[in-house]
């Protein structure tokens, strides 16, 4: 492997990461705040609160992914 690969490999890995922890970490809050509102929904009180942290760590991973390829397409093509 070359050291442009591993440097693209690096920084989708990174970018992936941290949206799997932000996208976790704001599904998980979002479901506590759903449940300490005032009026809590019949949506809120059947969701399962796992699931969907699970849903949004999936959606930032892939926010994560695209975000890296899409800056390493953009810094190859300023090249």
């Amino acid at each position: 492997m070359d050291r442009k690969t591993k440097r693209l490999l690096l920084l989708v890995a990174s970018c992936s990461v941290a949206g799997v922890v932000l996208g976790g970490t704001a599904s998980w809050a979002e479901s506590n705040l759903c449940l300490q509102a005032d009026n809590v929904t019949s949506e809120c009180l059947t969701q399962n609160p796992i699931q969907k942290t699970v849903e949004g760590m999936s959606t930032g991973l892939l926010a994560g992914a695209g975000a890296a390829f899409g800056v390493a397409w953009n810094v190859r093509h300023e090249d």
